[in-house]
C-alpha cells in the first residue's frame, strides 16, 4: 500500500473557530470536537486536527481541486472578503495564477497559516525520482 497522509495538526490560536472557517471555505463540515482536537475531515485519507496554541507558528498547507471545486473555493474566499493572491510572495494582490497548466491561489488565515488551491499538481510520479 503506498503512503499516504492520514491527519496533521495546524495549530490555531482558537481550534474551534479555526476547523469552522476552514470547512466553511472549502465546503466542509465541522462536526465538533474529537478528544483533544477540532477535527476536519478533507476527504477519506486526511484530517486536519486543529489545536489551540497560544503561538501558532505558520504553515503551508496546498490542496489540489478539480476546477469546478477551484472556482467555488475561489468565490468563497471572495465573498467572504478574504485577500487573496497568485503567489507566495504576493498573497494580496487579487489574482491567480497559471502555472504547471492549471491555475491557483493562496490566502492567509488568522493564525499566519497559508493556504494554497491548485488545479495542477507541479510534480509528476515520474520527475519525483529524478
Amino acid at each position: 500500500m503506498p503512503l499516504k497522509l492520514d491527519h496533521t495538526i495546524v495549530p490555531a490560536y482558537d481550534k474551534v473557530k479555526s476547523a469552522q472557517f476552514i470547512a466553511r471555505i472549502f465546503g466542509l463540515e465541522y462536526t465538533g470536537p474529537y478528544g483533544h482536537f477540532a477535527p476536519v475531515k478533507i476527504n477519506e485519507f486526511l484530517t486536519l486536527d486543529f489545536d489551540n496554541s497560544d503561538h501558532p507558528h505558520s504553515n503551508h498547507y496546498a490542496f489540489l481541486a478539480t476546477d469546478e471545486e477551484f472556482d467555488t473555493i475561489l468565490q468563497r474566499v471572495k465573498d467572504e472578503g478574504i485577500s487573496f493572491g497568485s503567489g507566495p510572495g504576493s498573497r494580496t494582490d487579487g489574482e491567480i495564477n497559471h502555472k504547471h497548466q492549471g491555475r491557483g491561489f493562496y490566502f492567509d488565515d488568522e493564525n499566519g497559516h497559508v493556504w494554497e488551491v491548485i488545479t495542477h499538481t507541479y510534480i509528476s510520479s515520474s520527475s519525483a525520482t529524478n
